[in-house]
């Protein structure tokens, strides 16, 4: 999958070509070259690693919530990043102007999701020291998602039409606007995320049958809790910081695997999960790319409607929700 999304796109270029250009050979073409190292690897590693990210935050959250329609987002991480993504695009005109010239800039945008969803963790992980009801955290989440929503709005009403057009775009997610340099720095987040998130297999399978059970195995249980929420929050907020927001692939995912294998065991679904997100997201792309054509649609509007129906499924055989 990871091959054929890198084969295809609006330029036709032949696989042969590809292959040379990956394995360090030249392309008959240099303009070929160009596009495969440039544009269309980076941007099939981008979708690699939100993917994964995404897929694994999902599981964390479904299995200490024990929610199955839990995902990446329920902490406000990604509410956290769209309205500091907002304030800058949509409230450019009440902040100082050389500060515009700063935050305007692809990295300032990348900074603002950045710093919103480091200052939504805090909060949570002060909530989480101070609630031992791990449902309280959960609606925390959820009223922080709501309040944020109403403050977008209200920057939505008072914004120019090129602001909106602006905040649109980036909403709608995208894996194609990574340099190297960013992309680096996504691997790294996403990389230490999944490493907290491994160490974390055999606390996830004591909590599917609850705090008191974890707790009565040695489980020391706030340890944990913290451990996923930072996990989850460093990989939904890096994803969401260089790829925008990316809907339903942390949510449906992890259910995919659990069909699959029809098992509960975190060190199945930990590595099944991991590989269907890459595996869906790369699909997702090809999809988007209309091959052939030089449209390309928004990532996060594929990823719905293969997500969506997934869910709606899974609503209907709960039986099937560990």
């Amino acid at each position: 999958m990871f091959f054929l999304d890198i084969s295809l796109g609006s330029v036709t270029i032949p696989f042969k070509d590809v292959y040379t250009s990956l394995t360090g050979g030249q392309a008959s073409k240099s303009t070929w070259e160009y596009i495969i190292i440039n544009y269309r690897l980076p941007k099939a590693i981008t979708a690699v690693l939100v993917g994964v990210g995404l897929s694994i935050s999902g599981l964390l959250m479904q299995t200490l919530f024990r929610n199955p329609l839990a995902g990446p987002d329920v902490l406000g991480l990604s509410s956290g990043a769209i309205l500091a993504v907002a304030i800058v695009i949509l409230g450019a005109g009440f902040l100082p102007s050389f500060l515009n010239v700063i935050l305007l800039s692809p990295y300032g945008i990348v900074f603002a999701s950045t710093l919103g969803s480091v200052l939504v963790l805090m909060l949570v992980l002060l909530v989480a020291q101070r609630l031992r009801n791990t449902m309280a955290i959960l609606i925390v989440g959820l009223m922080f998602g709501s309040f944020t929503s109403a403050i977008v709005g209200v920057l939505t009403y008072f914004s120019s039409a090129e602001q909106l057009q602006k905040f649109t775009f980036w909403s709608l997610g995208s894996l194609g606007n990574l340099s190297w340099t960013s992309l680096s720095v996504l691997a790294v987040c996403v990389g230490f995320g999944l490493l907290l998130s491994a160490s974390s297999i055999k606390p996830l399978n004591a909590l599917l049958l609850g705090e008191n059970y974890a707790k009565s195995m040695g489980l020391n249980y706030k340890k944990a809790r913290l451990i996923i929420i930072f996990a989850t929050s460093i990989l939904a907020g890096s994803v969401t910081a260089f790829a925008g927001p990316i809907a339903f692939i942390g949510l449906a995912v992890p259910h995919i695997a659990k069909l699959t294998f029809q098992t509960s065991n975190h060190a199945v679904l930990y590595w099944s999960t991991f590989f269907y997100g890459g595996i869906i997201m790369l699909f997702c792309d090809i999809a988007s790319q209309l091959p052939g054509l030089d449209t390309t649609l928004p990532i996060n509007a594929i990823t719905s409607i293969i997500g969506a129906p997934v869910v709606v499924y899974l609503l209907m055989r709960k039986r099937n929700f560990q």
